[in-house]
């Protein structure tokens, strides 16, 4: 059965409720009253039921009207969906993709596989947002990115698993902490400073990986962090990923930690919209998977 209700008289619709009447949706639409009450009018006779209730000079949706404008959201949503993605799909490898990244993901080989793609579609711009925790979530909500390496997943998404990363708990090497002469206890660390970086996020929690410590510095960066318990300013957890050299020349040394010294962080693969995934997108993540699966050995189980 082919529908009988126009993409057009759906927006009408939707129109009236946004603007707050008939009059206001007119001027939004940039039709005339009479054409956009024609096309509600339309829809309720069509299907037999009462969208609207006129009080006083408002149009109220009635709880029937309430699902129609529900529905009718996704239907427009869907079909703008479809229509961007027909367009890029026509004119070839999309014209720029934007990717976020969650700042474990090591740099090196992020940039590595960005160089990669661009040796293949040097025609696409490609935009990378780093993130942490929640701003990653926020920008696949938002609908702000199409390729997401995420430590977790949002609702409503689905993705794969890419790899683990390890964080250490470290500090210089001439850090106080490195001269106890024995194992340490989260109750040891209380009088230092501990650096941790900020959730990106809209809704952070001040409480992510962090210790109950009476200093702490918060910062946006992980190269900060690095640089400021390098300068022995204090203790973090660093992806080991992030501090090879500094752990390979003993400028910073990982806390004898007697639980905890270790942590491990998943990270997963998303697509933020696979129905309509373009073939630059696509391409992008099979390089990224490809490039972890060969380079990085923390791979997911």
């Amino acid at each position: 059965m082919s529908p009988h209700i126009t993409l057009e008289q759906w927006r009408s619709l939707i129109a009236v409720v946004d603007a707050g009447g008939y009059a206001q949706a007119s001027e939004s639409l940039h039709k005339s009253q009479s054409a956009v009450t024609y096309a509600v009018q339309k829809i309720e006779s069509l299907l037999g039921v009462k969208a609207f209730e006129i009080q006083g000079r408002k149009a109220i949706l009635t709880p029937t009207g309430q699902m129609l404008y529900r529905r009718a959201l996704a239907l427009v949503d869907e079909a703008n969906d479809l229509e961007q993605a027909a367009h890029a799909l026509s004119a070839g490898w999309e014209a720029e993709i934007r990717i976020v990244a969650e700042i474990l993901f090591p740099s090196r080989l992020l940039l590595a596989c960005l160089d990669r793609f661009g040796q293949e579609s040097p025609g696409t711009r490609l935009e990378l947002i780093e993130s942490v925790l929640g701003g990653t979530s926020d920008a696949l909500l938002k609908g702000e990115a199409d390729l997401v390496i995420s430590p977790q997943l949002p609702p409503g998404f689905l993705g794969d698993p890419l790899m683990r990363i390890r964080l250490r708990a470290v500090a210089h090497a001439d850090h106080p902490l490195h001269h106890y002469d024995r194992e340490l206890t989260y109750r040891d660390l209380r009088a230092y400073r501990h650096v941790v970086v900020r959730d990106s996020g809209a809704n952070r929690d001040r409480r992510t990986a962090t210790v109950e410590v009476d200093q702490r510095w918060t910062v946006s960066q992980v190269a900060t962090s690095i640089q400021a318990v390098c300068m022995g300013y204090g203790f973090a957890w660093l992806p080991e990923e992030h501090i090879r050299e500094e752990l390979r020349t003993g400028t910073l040394r990982p806390l004898p930690l007697r639980e905890g010294g270790t942590r491990e962080a998943s990270l997963y693969l998303i697509l933020a919209n696979p129905d309509f995934a373009g073939p630059g997108v696509r391409r992008l993540a099979e390089i990224v998977r490809e490039s972890v699966g060969s380079e990085y050995f923390f791979k997911m189980e």
